[in-house]
């Protein structure tokens, strides 16, 4: 699979099952033992002559051409052995013979000011991440494993304290030029320097890149165990250097840039349309990974900022299918006529990802959440039971996990190595902990409103806080307990105002703001809020990203995932045994010790979640029978040019 066997490998491994060779130089390094014993006979031996030894020759080897075995194979899993071997045709949950053409139209709610996805500046267009291939993508239905697509094999020693990509020569960019190993560093290097500081958080432990020659690329990891590493760096996004060399990277652009992806833009309404087109000449249109996916010739986002007339526009035809988020309009507001006469599908599809945490977010950065007990007083205000009846149907469970919805999940008491971990840590968090599980109030339990406030106004109390004429205010400035929580949809609204209801019993005042999309992201990666909703999506192998969402370096790290501001040195050493697990088994204890801690510190108020997706759309598409681990992708759906033609939609 490399492109040159016997100057780059240092060892071999067929498969994910194999025997390894040892090599130097190219050369197979064997080294012979000999005995040239010259025998004087018995004579000699009698009189005790000793006989002569010649030495066995020596082979002089620098120590720098010692090197540890490596792997080299076509892909690289997590933990255990890869699903499809070095010959797969194609991922068992797509039809490789699925057709291709048609358009398929999606709705947006981003209104866009850049053509860059990759920086702080700007509202990024949807759909931007079609335009750029990865060195190496990861299969749907495997928990951790990642298979070559710009890069032909992977090379990696045991500790993968480093990684070598050797890209395929037939990678091209969109406009023709060759991808080299340059231009996987120039990705890498531009990211760092002036991409979202978010990337340099990201690739943090990466020591050096370096170009071995045009097709090998080398990257060197810090000391440390971190096993994700070469598969975080495998999933870099490659630009052509060529093309931004004489540009500037960090300003906001509608010039639509060169990719290296199946996807290139074809036309765009600044603000509220965007076009892509299929690459005619796509160098990877028929590798293993790509086959039977990017079946469309054409894909448009059309901008809908109302959530109410994006529902209608979908009713009418504008665009094809649609993602559901609002449980009231779910059941009731899908029974058109062609909802009637079949012409447009809507069903629940499950999946059985880590649902993640959605919730109202504390800003911890704010003096007046800077205080636990407050924290947790507010989060016992919140009826998620009288919601769920009287809003949503009963359509939701109560997110109290981060990981929710997996064998991730924190649950019960903690116990065997989940215990061993947190009782390093004992002097630092609460005794609770270790002896009841994590909880949240239930409203609709006898008295269970009355008592949820009373431990609320208890807990306000210690933090020194009190009631004057109905309204809660600190017991030595006087100052009322006041913030505003930023929304940027119109039905948020009615759920906060839920919230506010609650709160005003506290005698808190809780002001809803509601933005346009553009100024909340900018409100948010500033940390320019007292609270937020927001959503942390997980996956089944959780590693560096934490860093992103919960380590205090991350605190005050502009366009990071760590909303709240959490600064625990105890979440720091946990976030590092997740990145640090060396097995299914301890990754599992280690991330229900961190979602245990990160519970107990009160930094959010849990919401719900659905565990699947709501989905309408026309039904103009084919698409797979298998449904994978990690839920069903548009991408794998095809244009059936007879439905369509029957409906007049999809582009035939």
């Amino acid at each position: 699979m490399t492109r040159q066997e016997g100057e780059t490998c240092i060892a071999r491994k067929n498969g994910s099952r194999g025997t390894f060779s040892r090599c130097v130089g190219g050369m197979l390094l064997a080294v012979v033992i000999g005995l040239p014993i010259a025998m004087a006979g018995p004579a000699a031996a009698q009189t005790g002559d000793k006989p002569d030894i010649t030495p066995a020759p020596t082979v002089p080897v620098a120590e720098e051409q010692l090197s540890p075995l490596t792997t080299v194979s076509h892909g690289i899993s997590l933990y255990g052995d890869l699903k499809y071997g070095p010959d797969f045709r194609h991922f068992d949950y797509v039809n490789p013979d699925a057709p291709k053409g048609g358009t398929l139209v999606q709705s947006s709610i981003v209104s866009f000011d850049t053509l860059n996805p990759f920086t702080l500046k700007g509202t990024a267009a949807s759909g931007l991440g079609l335009m750029y291939d990865s060195l190496m993508v990861s299969s749907a239905d495997e928990p951790s494993s990642l298979y070559g697509l710009i890069a032909r094999s992977v090379e990696y020693p045991v500790d993968r304290s480093f990684v070598i990509f050797h890209l395929d020569p037939r990678a091209r960019f969109q406009d023709g030029t060759d991808i080299t190993a340059e231009d996987v560093v120039f990705s890498f290097n531009i990211l760092i320097e002036k991409g979202s500081p978010v990337y340099r958080q990201y690739y943090a432990q990466v020591d050096k890149v370096e170009a071995l020659d045009d097709l090998t690329v080398r990257f060197d990891f810090k000391p440390g165990n971190n096993r994700e590493l070469p598969m975080i760096v495998a999933e870099l996004s490659i630009m052509p250097k060529h093309y931004w060399e004489g540009r500037d990277f960090s300003k906001t652009t509608f010039d639509p840039p060169v990719g290296s992806g199946a996807y290139k833009i074809k036309s765009f309404e600044a603000g509220r349309q965007i076009t892509y087109e299929r690459v005619k000449d796509y160098w990877a249109a028929d590798l293993p990974v790509n086959r039977g996916s990017n079946n469309y010739d054409t894909l448009r986002f059309d901008t809908y900022l109302d959530p109410d007339v994006s529902r209608q526009a979908f009713f009418a035809g504008e665009y094809m299918i649609r993602s559901e988020h609002s449980s009231r309009e779910w059941s009731t507001a899908y029974n058109t006529p062609a909802i009637q006469n079949g012409q447009i599908r809507k069903e629940f599809l499950p999946d059985n990802l880590p649902n993640g945490m959605q919730a109202y977010v504390f800003n911890t950065r704010k003096p007046l959440f800077s205080d636990i007990r407050v924290r947790e007083a507010l989060q016992y205000a919140f009826d998620f039971e009288w919601l769920n009846r009287a809003m949503f149907y009963g359509a939701y469970k109560r997110n109290v996990s981060y990981f929710a919805n997996s064998e991730l999940a924190a649950t019960g008491v903690p116990e065997g190595e989940e215990l061993d971990i947190l009782k390093g840590f004992r002097s630092q968090l609460p005794p609770e902990l270790f002896t009841q599980p994590p909880q949240l109030p239930n409203f609709d339990a006898p008295n269970g409103r009355r008592e949820a406030l009373r431990h609320s106004m208890k807990l306000l109390q210690e933090a020194g806080w009190q009631l004057r004429n109905m309204q809660l205010v600190n017991r030595k400035t006087g100052e009322p307990f006041r913030f505003e929580l930023i929304i940027r949809q119109p039905g948020l609204e009615k759920i906060a105002l839920v919230l506010k209801a609650r709160l005003r019993q506290l005698g808190v005042t809780m002001d809803i703001r509601m933005i346009d999309t553009g100024q909340w992201v900018n409100r948010i990666q500033a940390y320019d809020f007292d609270m937020t909703t927001f959503w942390w999506t997980q996956s089944l192998s959780p590693g560096n990203e934490q860093r992103i969402f919960w380590s205090s370096a991350a605190a005050d790290q502009p366009g990071s995932r760590n909303f709240a501001g959490i600064r625990s040195p105890v979440i720091d050493e946990l976030t590092d045994l997740v990145v640090d697990a060396d097995s299914r088994e301890s990754l599992v204890q280690r991330v229900r010790a961190l979602d245990r801690v990160l519970q107990w510190g009160f930094y959010v108020i849990p919401q719900y979640y659905l565990g699947g997706d709501r989905m309408a759309y026309w039904d103009v598409f084919g698409r797979p029978d298998e449904v994978p681990l990690k839920g069903t992708s548009v991408m794998t759906w095809w244009i059936d040019p007879e439905k369509s033609r029957q409906l007049k939609k999809g582009g035939y």
